[in-house]
C-alpha cells in the first residue's frame, strides 16, 4: 500500500514539474487543521513528508495561521506548536490579520509564483484551492499523508497551454529569462544603476562681454576747464585816467 501511494505521488509530482515548474526543496504551505490531524494521527512530519516525496520539503505557515491558532486557545496547543517549528513566509495582511484559510488561498493566487503546496483539512479551503490551476493539494486521510491528484481546473489549464490558446507562468518566467540572457529586458541590477548627469555646455548669460565700467560724470579737479578771466573794468579807467593827468 505504502508503494503504491508513492507511486501515485512521485507521479503527481512529475506533472506539477513538468507543467508548473514545481522544484525542490518543495514548499509545504500547512494551516491550523493539517496540524491538529498531524498531532492526532501522531504523524511526524518533518520526517514522513520528504519521505512520501522522495525529496526535501520545507514546512511553511504564515502569521496569519499562527495568529488564529492563538486566537483558538488550549484547544489546539498542540497544532499551535507544531505550526510554530514551520518557516514562516510572509504574506499581505500585515496590518490586520485574516483567518488562515484566507492567507492560504491568497498565497497561491495568480498563478502560485511561488509554487506552495497548501496541506489542509479544510473541505471548504480545498475546493477553492483546485481552482487555482497549478497548486499541489495534500491532506491526511486514515493518519497517512495523501498528495491529490491534479484537480479538472488543473488538467484543463494544461490542456490549453498545450493547445497554444494560454502561455503558463513556467514558461512565461522561461520567455522572461531568455530575454534576459539576449540583452533585450534590462536586469534589476542594470535598472538600479544611476544614470550618469550629461556635461552641459558653458552658461551662454556667460559668455557675454562685459560692460565697461561707465566714466565719471564729473571730471576731477586738475582736469576741469579753466576758468575765463574776467578784467576789473574799473581799475583799467582808473589807471588810463593818472596816465592822462601825467601827462598834461
Amino acid at each position: 500500500m505504502k508503494i503504491t501511494r508513492q507511486k501515485h505521488a512521485k507521479k503527481h509530482l512529475g506533472f506539477f514539474r513538468n507543467n508548473f515548474g514545481v522544484r525542490e526543496p518543495y514548499q509545504i504551505l500547512l494551516d491550523g487543521t493539517f496540524c491538529q490531524a498531524a498531532l492526532r494521527g501522531r504523524i511526524q512530519l518533518r520526517e514522513q513528508l520528504p519521505r512520501y516525496l522522495m525529496a526535501e520539503a520545507q514546512l511553511c505557515t504564515t502569521r496569519c495561521v499562527l495568529k488564529e491558532l492563538e486566537t483558538l486557545g488550549k484547544d489546539v496547543y498542540g497544532a499551535k506548536l507544531i505550526a510554530q517549528k514551520c518557516q514562516v513566509r510572509n504574506c499581505a495582511h500585515f496590518k490586520a490579520a485574516v483567518s488562515g484559510s484566507e492567507c492560504l488561498l491568497s498565497m497561491v493566487e495568480e498563478g502560485n509564483p511561488h509554487h506552495y503546496f497548501v496541506a489542509t483539512q479544510d473541505q471548504s479551503l480545498s475546493v477553492k484551492v483546485k481552482k487555482q490551476p497549478g497548486v499541489p493539494l495534500m491532506f491526511i486521510i486514515q493518519n497517512t499523508i495523501v498528495l491529490d491528484k491534479p484537480s479538472p481546473k488543473t488538467i484543463a489549464f494544461v490542456k490549453a497551454v498545450e493547445a497554444g490558446q494560454l502561455v503558463s507562468g513556467h514558461e512565461k518566467q522561461s520567455i522572461k529569462q531568455l530575454k534576459e540572457e539576449q540583452g533585450l529586458v534590462k536586469t534589476p541590477q542594470q535598472r538600479r544603476k544611476k544614470k550618469r548627469k550629461k556635461i552641459g555646455g558653458p552658461n551662454p548669460l556667460s559668455c557675454l562681454k562685459k560692460k565697461k565700467k561707465a566714466q565719471d560724470a564729473k571730471p576731477s579737479s586738475a582736469s576741469a576747464k579753466k576758468r575765463k578771466r574776467v578784467r576789473n573794468r574799473s581799475t583799467s579807467k582808473k589807471v588810463l585816467s593818472e596816465q592822462l593827468s601825467a601827462e598834461g
